[in-house]
């Protein structure tokens, strides 16, 4: 009875109205909150989709985290792959200049990856194949797309019952163009630690390759196969016991070419270790998916292989086809020119309010013409928006049926209520002169 009241509620059917297409959506409940604010399941009335409404909030409070989520949905708009999550929408902000929260709307997702294994003990070696083959196909399109994406865990995987897959969190992510210098070094600190590439622990390579994310997703295969994170290290140096107690210790071709010089001499100094036999560490998988593990896993960069690569493995037979693995066109610089100067707030607001903008053709296109006409202001829409975020997270993300507060008022867009104003004083004006008028004729008639 009351899901039928809060159908033919009024004050919902125009809630949000003013702020971009949010009418559209009606909110369900909180299925995830962080650092960056709060996410939301919701109903596009529209479609009918459930969707999830990635409420980012005081992005521009550092300028990092601002070219950090510019860096993301960027990445997101141009990576149209069935196994990397959509963005659906982003809501046009109240004011181009002002604004300081984005809401991003995504497919919805039901889990991650993280939750999938922790939950399933019953998982087969069927499961096992199609996670693993839908992760690699999502690399080769994002590798020839010169895109490294650095933070590859199994928290950044989302997951659906039917085991669908997608990779999301295109944060710390680097487009790596052809006429980057070699002597450039990327911070090494990416990566949650159990799933960071040997080069990645202690800075080995002067630059490193997109075989980061290859040995980051043998690692989260591995987890898969066991339940357990294979390196779960306390530090650099324990991660790297962890993983030579494994693999062995490295040739020493592999130690000469260790950038660091204090990780170079530990390399050195080590105990000679024998490789562990992968048979032994994982008893009941399929040998052939052992075979492309420890390939996955090798720890010098140059022997894994690329993404296309572990497609063509025996381990795929029956399930890999050429035709549903697609490449995608290397990504031009000019998209991130950003990442190669001294950007200001400002400028990264700009940008991003941009991106928000090949969401709604009509303004794009206007802005393409240098005819804005973007700049409205709509704080009563974005108060509401505001309140009924708080008001989910007030209320620990319940999933009962959120009631809308009551709608006060509603400004209008500049542009209207300047005309309203100018009409106004025009009518004033006018009846000013009535009254001089019968004031003549009175006195001429007396």
């Amino acid at each position: 009875m009351q899901q039928d009241q809060r159908k033919k509620n009024p004050t919902e059917m125009d809630f949000f109205s003013d702020y971009g297409d949010a009418n559209r959506y009606k909110i369900q409940e909180v299925v995830g909150k962080g650092s960056y604010g709060v996410v939301c399941s919701a109903i596009d009335t529209h479609t009918g989709e459930k969707v999830a409404i990635k409420k980012i909030h005081d992005i521009f409070e550092h300028i990092s985290d601002a070219a950090r989520i510019l860096r993301e949905i960027k990445l997101l708009r141009l990576l149209r792959h069935p196994d990397i999550v959509e963005i659906k929408h982003i809501m046009l902000p109240p004011s181009r200049r002002d604004f300081k929260d984005i809401y991003v709307v995504f497919e919805l997702m039901e889990s991650d990856l993280h939750q999938v294994i922790k939950a399933n003990d019953d998982l087969t070696r069927e499961h096992y194949q199609f996670f693993l083959y839908q992760l690699l196909r999502a690399l080769k399109y994002i590798h020839t797309a010169n895109v490294f994406h650095r933070d590859l865990k199994p928290k950044n995987i989302l997951a659906n019952a039917n085991c669908k897959l997608k990779i999301c969190d295109f944060g710390l992510a680097r487009v790596a163009f052809n006429d980057t210098p070699t002597t450039i070094f990327w911070t090494d600190y990416v990566a949650t630690r159990w799933y960071r590439a040997p080069e990645l622990c202690g800075s080995f390579f002067s630059k490193y390759t997109p075989a980061i994310d290859i040995w980051s997703i043998g690692c989260i295969f591995a987890e898969v196969l066991t339940g357990k994170p294979l390196f779960p290290g306390k530090n650099v140096v324990h991660q790297l016991d962890l993983m030579t107690d494994l693999l062995g210790t490295p040739s020493l071709d592999t130690i000469s070419r260790v950038r660091n010089e204090k990780a170079r001499r530990y390399l050195t100094s080590m105990r000679k270790k024998q490789p562990v036999s992968l048979a032994q560490k994982f008893p009941n998988a399929d040998p052939l998916a052992l075979k492309l593990l420890e390939k996955l896993l090798a720890f010098d960069p140059k022997d894994r292989p690329t993404a296309e690569e572990a497609l063509a493995d025996p381990y795929f037979k029956g399930l890999a086809k050429v035709e549903r693995e697609p490449s995608c066109q290397p990504i031009s610089k000019l998209e991130f020119e950003f990442e190669r100067r001294r950007v200001t707030k400002e400028d990264i607001r700009e940008l991003i309010f941009r991106e928000i903008l090949e969401y709604h053709p009509q303004l794009l296109k206007d802005y393409m013409n240098g005819t804005d006409r973007t700049n409205f202001l709509y704080p009563s829409a974005v108060d509401q928006f505001r309140k009924q975020f708080a008001h989910l997270e007030e209320n620990g993300g319940k999933s009962a049926p959120v009631m809308p507060l009551e709608r006060k008022h509603v400004s209008l867009p500049r542009c209207i209520f300047l005309t309203i104003v100018f009409f106004s004083s025009y009518v004033c004006l006018f009846c000013t002169c009535v009254v001089q008028l019968l004031s003549l004729v009175s006195t001429v008639a007396c």
